[in-house]
């Protein structure tokens, strides 16, 4: 029976389910998964596996001869695979790998290889599903290899040759894109290729005799544990070179600003002191680009969510984060016009970013000239992005770009015959819409520039 406290997510895997306990995460463990949590943990594998941050850390907080239950070091905000950049999908496709040859050094082996397996925190790909793991048995072949094509080598092949945006098809494919659709996606050119022919669509032409499933029912075949080595080292350095031969606007935005370096630092200084006086130790950036602003903040945060729509920028900030051992920055894409939903079976087994977002409860949000390009891009009113920011920030710092700035003319122009209808898009119009949902604390216009700095307090907060 499944407890009342059951994650709606947590309901495939007989080994055992994750449970919610007084806001606690906690997971229970079947007695079917009994001999393999007691062989990793005996083995000190789990020890081994923590030590290189490579799975999320455990403590077990009760045992008995019905039940285990261990308690996950806390993730302040999961990320998924529809989220990540290019090369935050590569790394986690790396790290699978990586973990499948400690496995098979060890005489265990993944039973599954979903991407939802992953997801990133202290600032690297980190591996959360403790029960992913089984014994190895002789000559059996890697039962979790077409989930690993579906998940992962399959999609990285799909950004390679159509840009890093159809990383997001995994919304759509929970259980991972059908390898006929992903060989029938990809360029005819590949079949020329004997690693991309014999690992994607070869499979795919013998799909219906390939019988291995998320359970890991498989039609019987041979293969040997060298063998399979083998064909984690081909995999792993076939993914590492894998690379993104495509372009974005935004991805060098910040040598393309259209305000003076004098504007710049004094926009930086405006938020350096509001973060400073609220004493600060949790936010979010919209639309953040780089995390530029956010790694200017001269005080210390605990926690700093750094989204954008455009991959590459997010790419560009994790390659950033990684060079500079930062730990306390989650980069992530996000459409803020069309954020994450809730899927899954009855939308619960993903929660949707609006959802997360809440439970994370940031101390503030930075809004940096984000609100035109809502506004004028996304033809969202001022009253419907207002209560967008409210539904989820205690605070919010928002910059405005008055209707003389270069980029809001541009977007206005672009309108052509329906400009009129935009002459909404002013000050007064806006502040009339917020304060609807906030209070203004303070109000401060950037020198030499035509933008405009908001301090704003949720009235329900």
């Amino acid at each position: 029976m499944i407890n009342k406290k059951n994650h709606s997510a947590s309901f495939r895997d007989p080994s055992g389910y994750i449970f919610i306990d007084q806001g606690v995460v906690k997971r229970r463990i079947n007695p079917i998964y009994f001999d393999q949590y007691k062989a990793l943990k005996e083995k000190e594998l789990f020890k081994k596996l923590f030590s290189a941050s490579w799975l999320v850390k455990h403590k077990e907080v009760f045992s008995d001869d019905s039940q285990i239950i261990i308690e996950p070091e806390h993730i302040p905000f999961v990320t998924y695979p529809y989220e990540w950049s290019f090369g935050q999908f590569k790394e986690a496709a790396l790290l699978t790998l990586k973990i499948q040859k400690f496995c098979l050094d060890n005489d265990m082996s993944l039973k599954d290889a979903s991407a939802f397996n992953v997801t990133f925190f202290k600032g690297k790909a980190i591996f959360i599903d403790t029960l992913s793991f089984d014994f190895y048995q002789d000559n059996e072949p890697w039962r979790a290899f077409k989930q690993f094509v579906s998940h992962f080598l399959g999609p990285l092949l799909l950004a390679r040759y159509h840009g890093a945006s159809v990383l997001n098809s995994l919304i759509n494919y929970i259980d991972g894109v059908p390898v006929k659709i992903l060989s029938s996606m990809l360029p005819s050119k590949t079949k020329l290729n004997p690693f991309v022919y014999s690992n994607v669509h070869l499979l795919a032409k013998y799909e219906d005799e390939y019988k291995a499933d998320y359970k890991g029912k498989t039609k019987k075949s041979t293969l040997s544990k060298k063998a399979q080595l083998n064909i984690i080292k081909t995999l792993y350095d076939f993914i590492k070179k894998i690379e993104l031969k495509e372009q974005s606007e935004w991805g060098d935005y910040y040598n393309k600003i259209n305000y003076s370096k004098s504007a710049f630092e004094q926009k930086s200084k405006i938020i350096n002191q509001w973060i400073r006086d609220l004493k600060i130790k949790t936010l979010i950036d919209i639309g953040g680009n780089d995390g530029t602003f956010v790694r200017r903040i001269d005080t210390d945060l605990e926690q700093a969510l750094i989204c954008d729509i455009d991959n590459n920028a997010v790419g560009h900030n994790y390659k950033i984060l990684k060079d500079n051992g930062e730990t306390y920055i989650t980069p992530f894409v996000l459409d803020m016009l069309n954020p994450s939903p809730a899927i899954g079976f009855n939308n619960k087994e993903r929660d949707s970013f609006l959802e997360r977002i809440k439970g994370f409860k940031p101390d503030i949000t930075l809004a940096l000239a984000v609100i035109h390009h809502m506004t004028l891009s996304g033809n969202i009113p001022f009253v419907m992005s207002a209560e967008f920011f409210a539904s989820f920030s205690n605070c919010l710092i928002i910059e405005f770009p008055k209707r003389k700035d270069s980029w809001v003319e541009r977007l206005l122009n672009a309108k052509r015959e329906f400009k009129e209808h935009f002459n909404f898009y002013n000050i007064e119009s806006f502040e009339e819409a917020y304060i609807e949902s906030f209070d203004i604390v303070e109000k401060q216009e950037i020198k030499d520039s035509e933008r405009v700095m908001y301090l704003l307090k949720n009235k329900n907060a």
